[in-house]
């Protein structure tokens, strides 16, 4: 190929960048945080009202009479809101973008117990 040339040949070694833009792993996890953010906390709002598939066949099938109510529905966030919210939206909004931090934390710390085993058991293998 002579350096004039326009075509760009890919490094298998992946340390020369192959000409494109490249999103950082960071940026990717921030920007997929942001969304599940505004997700939970804006778009929620307009999900349907309608009962769920569980609710839906007991009551189709007659039996949605003979259901108890949770031990867990005095809990600050049953019925999809947050006791002691009195707007609907807000309730709902603050509801989810909480559900969602919980969820990326347990999330993450179980990859952080994980990774943290993986090179262990690396650094304990015979060789090593």
């Amino acid at each position: 190929m002579s350096a004039d040339s326009t075509h760009q040949v890919a490094d298998p070694t992946g340390t020369h960048d192959a000409g494109g833009p490249r999103i950082r792993t960071k940026v990717l996890v921030l920007v997929g945080i942001l969304v599940a953010l505004v997700l939970a906390g804006g778009v929620s709002y307009y999900a349907s009202g309608s009962p769920d598939g569980l609710n839906r066949v007991a009551a189709d099938h007659g039996f949605d009479e003979t259901a108890k109510d949770s031990p867990t529905g005095g809990s600050p966030f049953a019925d999809y809101g947050v006791h002691g919210i009195d707007n609907e939206r807000l309730s709902g909004g603050l509801a989810g973008v909480v559900g969602v931090v919980i969820v990326l934390a347990l999330g993450s710390g179980l990859a952080v117990v994980v990774r943290r085993r993986t090179r262990a058991r690396r650094a304990d293998a015979p060789g090593n």
